[in-house]
């Protein structure tokens, strides 16, 4: 499952412009840099989204606060030198409240397996108006050790028309209570007989459970069934992970299960199937309908079957040989590889990094709509929501498509290959995945793409809240082990590994990891004892801190220097509470040690007691003591460095993450050297830094105003131009007009299009609408937003036709600000368009099935429009008219009422509450 915790309000918008970068980035350095957690509240996040002046594009991430958590730094350490050791008494937490107990503390076993399943062949047609799924399965086991006389299944909400042995003529008997049915099988096998059970049954899937990850429990689901919607397409696609696939056929719904598939499936000849394996036949049938028959020769969990059924334009591709097929909305066709970006080369970039090829027989990926998640990895067959399917231009330097197309292919090693055997371990399936995104931007973007990945992923993990081992067996509900653990710290711990062992011992521990457990179901301590074959170390140390216990260090770290003594000093106390974690955690890494001339010196050492100082002889004080100098480290820091000290290692430091943290912690100074380095910011290697240095620079001077001008056509990052051209508008800048036509005109990214109108309407309100009227049938929802404010401030109600067109068509973060400027023209054309106007955005606000995006945007344009109308009524000098505001104003908040009632989105409705 990808991407599933962050968590993700329906999508992953393009990140176009500076405010957003600003916002996020100030959140997630304070959090990490700072001398305290800045938790990203849910109304901190509103404040940063609808505060900002500019409509820009956001990433719409909602997270929880971490209660006591203080956050400053995370890093990774390497080798070992203890030099002197401090460990006071007072760290020992005190026993004198504890209660003692004698219950055994909640554990959740690996499913028990007595029949083995072998082979599952299905076939099913369905019934599109009731929503029902006609099959026939046809089920072969064995058992798998004693001897048997009945079977079990899951088998969630089904009608059994026949149950018998395959062959057979007579029905067996059985008990069913509508979760599991239990087959009497007439006799005793024993584990060297095998044995086919076939049945005949009707299913009517229905949720009645879900997660912050995965929204429904449903597993199969029949989008716009009758078509009714004229809006949306027919669909149905499965869902089945985590126990979830035996609402539409039965079988033994557990992780550490393993069989081979074959399905046929039946539907009307205009529909284009998908399912796991390969295509043996397609058969048309006398009724109009055909039949499609998909093969999986190789074994997998039975909640990775799937299938996929709807109107798709097919775009073939391939890879050393074997399929490698997109499936999207025929309208998107030609943005398949775009919306599924570099996928052979990721193919062979994974392949070549863990030495074990795709062992797959092809790899297709689809996108449906109403997707309860972000993504699945459905072996050989990866489901994708919509938030994936935008238009090329929208997805120029926009990452979040290649990260979770990287996530879901990365599971089909990890998760799929070799599956987690409970839920428990499920990070060895998630946080695998999740750490593939880290070795994916690396390889292609570089490590500082890398890094300022994996200082979201820390962000995500860091306000997850209710902190708790890794590998959990006392999880409530096997759904909560969706979670920022599995997921973000999974992927981090993976990090640390890597940098403690090595790049040749952890890749070599892989691949030993993958190919003596292939095909199988695995624990922890199967990865742990991979990579102690391989290194020859043993790692319980290691395994026991950050997968068996929970929690992460806090430090305080200071520096000093004794010029007497020519020593310098690290001191490092960890502060985390015992009941947060482990008091004490063993942590290799080191010190960096630059003199004044830019030289370093590297020290390992071991944190290994509660406070610790090192000292090492220097024959002049440093310009600076880095501790964890690769930045790898799980782990919050408190740290005491000067104004010089962060001004050099601005410059000197080498990894992003020193910058980050030299730049947010003098924001707000303003002397010489800072100025210094914000200019020097804009020449910096990564967009992200170049961004703050535009946010920061004094355009004060030509020669800056000369920069951000040459940025804004020139820079390689989309992300940047836009931001340079937010800057210039500001600017009494006479060349940039010229500049912004440029861009309309060139600039193949959507938001530095949209930036270029947004100046052209500060600048020259006239060529504004001229352009916009030329880019109104864009399909990109940054240019329909950018459009709607230069119309919205025209003030012209005549354009209020391009608005209702274009409601549906605004996706993501724009359309927020697409319907608020719809908002501010309809009201200017009177009460009653206003009316029908959030009727119309009432409807959208209350369709589950359109994306939380557009709910929220919906939702939040009827409250402002009760607010306006409210203030109307306040004005009003005329009684009568007075009298009908309010009655509209009514009319609107009982609107919103309902709006908020009807939302099953929990961050939507935190949303809410604010309004």
């Amino acid at each position: 499952m990808a991407t599933s915790v962050g968590f993700l309000l329906g999508g992953f918008p393009g990140v176009a412009y500076l405010c957003r970068i600003i916002n996020l980035l100030s959140d997630m350095i304070h959090q990490l840099f700072g001398q305290f957690l800045r938790a990203l509240t849910i109304s901190a996040i509103a404040v940063s989204i609808f505060a900002c002046n500019t409509p820009k594009q956001a990433s719409l991430t909602t997270t929880t606060t971490t209660g006591n958590t203080e956050s400053d730094t995370e890093y990774r350490q390497l080798d070992t030198m203890v030099v002197t050791g401090d460990r006071p008494s007072e760290y020992d937490v005190a026993d004198t409240d504890r209660i003692e107990s004698y219950a055994l503390p909640p554990y959740n076993a690996s499913h028990t397996r007595t029949n083995d399943l072998l082979h599952t062949k299905l076939e099913v047609s369905f019934d599109w108006a009731n929503e029902k799924v006609m099959g026939k399965a046809t089920l072969r086991f064995k058992p798998q050790f004693y001897p048997v006389s009945t079977l079990t299944l899951d088998a969630k909400g089904f009608k059994f028309n026949q149950v018998r042995m395959a062959g057979g003529a007579q029905d067996l008997k059985y008990d069913y209570d509508g979760e599991q049915i239990t087959i009497q099988l007439g006799k005793e096998y024993t584990r060297d007989q095998e044995y086919t059970v076939f049945i005949d049954y009707v299913a009517s899937p229905k949720g009645d459970g879900g997660s912050a990850a995965i929204t429904s429990d449903r597993g199969l689901f029949f989008i716009n069934p009758t078509g009714e919607d004229p809006n949306k397409p027919q669909q149905i696609w499965t869902q089945g992970e985590t126990e979830s696939n035996s609402r539409w056929f039965p079988t033994i719904d557990k992780p550490n299960e393993r069989t081979t598939e074959e399905i046929y499936i039946t539907v009307d000849k205009r529909f284009t199937t998908l399912s796991n394996g390969l295509m043996v036949s397609s058969t048309d049938n006398p009724d109009g309908t055909r039949t499609d028959y998909w093969k999986m020769d190789m074994p997998h969990a039975p909640y990775l079957f799937m299938m996929a059924i709807g109107e798709f334009a097919t775009v073939k591709d391939q890879w050393e040989g074997i399929p490698v097929n997109y499936y999207v909305e025929p309208e998107f066709e030609k943005d398949a590889k775009a919306i599924f970006p570099y996928t052979p080369e990721m193919l062979s970039f994974f392949s070549e990094k863990i030495g074990v090829k795709y062992p797959w027989p092809k790899f297709s990926q689809v996108v449906v709509r109403d997707y309860v998640s972000g993504a699945m990895e459905n072996t050989t067959a990866v489901i994708f929501g919509d938030f994936m399917q935008r238009h090329a231009e929208d997805l120029i330097d926009e990452h979040t498509n290649e990260k979770v197309v990287a996530h879901e292919m990365f599971h089909h090693w990890f998760g799929d290959y070799v599956t987690c055997e409970s839920w428990a371990n499920l990070t060895l399936n998630e946080g695998f995945a999740n750490y593939s995104e880290y070795l994916w931007m690396e390889h292609k973007h570089g490590r500082d793409a890398a890094d300022y990945h994996l200082l979201e992923e820390w962000s995500g993990y860091y306000n997850s809240g209710d902190f708790h081992p890794l590998i959990n067996f006392g999880y409530e509900d096997r759904e909560d082990m969706f979670d920022a653990h599995s997921y973000n710290k999974g992927g981090s711990v993976l990090h640390m590994l890597r940098t403690y062992l090595g790049d040749d011992a952890f890749f070599a521990g892989l691949k030993l990891y993958l190919t003596k457990n292939a095909l199988t179901a695995v624990e922890v301590h199967n990865l742990r004892m991979a990579f102690e074959a391989v290194s020859g170390q043993d790692l319980n140390w290691f395994f026991n801190q950050w997968y068996l216990d929970k929690g992460h260090p806090v430090l305080n770290v200071e520096t000093g220097y004794d010029a007497d003594q020519k020593m310098a000093t690290v001191t490092v106390e960890q502060t985390q509470t015992a009941d947060s974690g482990p008091a004490i955690f063993i942590l290799p890494t080191a010190v960096d040690i630059y003199t004044a001339d830019g030289k370093k010196t590297r020290q390992a050492i071991k944190v290994d007691e509660r406070k610790q100082t090192f000292t090492f002889p220097v024959n002049e004080k440093p310009a600076l003591i880095n501790f964890d100098p690769e930045r790898e480290l799980l782990a919050i820091r408190h740290e005491n460095k000067s104004q010089d000290e962060l001004l050099f290692q601005f410059d000197h430091a080498p990894r992003l993450l020193d910058r980050l943290e030299a730049i947010q912690q003098l924001e707000g100074e303003d002397n010489a050297g800072i100025k210094a380095m914000y200019q020097k910011a804009l020449n910096d290697k990564f967009w992200a830094i170049r961004a703050i240095g535009l946010h920061n620079a004094n355009l004060d001077n030509d020669a800056l105003t000369k920069k951000v001008r040459e940025m804004a056509v020139n820079d390689p990052r989309s992300e940047v131009r836009a931001s340079a051209f937010d800057r210039l508008s500001e600017a009494d800048d006479a060349e940039v007009v010229q500049l912004a036509k440029q861009a309309i005109d060139k600039d193949k990214a959507s938001s530095v299009v949209g930036a270029a109108l947004n100046v052209l309407s500060q600048k020259d309100n006239a060529t504004a609408l001229e352009y916009a009227a030329k880019l109104e049938n864009t399909k990109s929802s940054e240019l329909l937003s950018a459009i709607g404010d230069i119309y919205a401030e025209s003030g012209d109600v005549k354009y209020l036709p391009f608005f209702e067109k274009n409601l549906a068509e605004t996706d993501g973060f724009a359309a927020i600000s697409f319907m608020t400027k719809y908002k501010d023209l309809v009201i200017k054309a009177g009460i009653d368009p206003t009316m029908k106007a959030a009727a119309k955005l009432k409807g959208m606000a209350m369709d589950q099935g359109v994306s939380p995006w557009k709910r929220l945007g919906a939702a939040r344009a009827i409250t402002q429009m009760r607010d306006e109308v409210d203030d109307m009524a306040s004005n009003a000098k005329d009684a009568e008219k007075k009298a009908a505001l309010k009655y509209n104003a009514e009319e609107l908040k009982k609107m919103f009422e309902e709006i908020k009632e009807n939302e099953t989105n929990d961050q939507l409705k935190a949303f809410y509450r604010q309004f």
